[in-house]
């Protein structure tokens, strides 16, 4: 079950592996996906494109400190 949190101005959300970032993410949106391999921090850009780290990372709290912190470069 997607679950979200506001950092500054922007929406954290973080999905299960079955869920798509699209049916849960708007633009500005930073979705913290679970993949097989780790969890992935993902940006959906104004279209609806998808953007990602090259790699992921091998905890949720990895990704979501990354995702706070990507938050807070936005806010400036």
């Amino acid at each position: 079950m997607a679950t979200s949190i506001k950092h500054r101005q922007t929406r954290i959300v973080s999905l299960n592996k079955d869920e798509e970032i699209l049916q849960h993410c708007a633009p500005g949106d930073i979705a913290i996906c679970e993949r097989d391999d780790g969890w992935w921090t993902c940006f959906v850009g104004e279209n609806g494109e998808i953007s990602d780290y090259d790699e992921p990372f091998p905890s949720y709290n990895k990704a979501l400190w990354t995702a706070k912190a990507a938050a807070e470069f936005e806010d400036q």
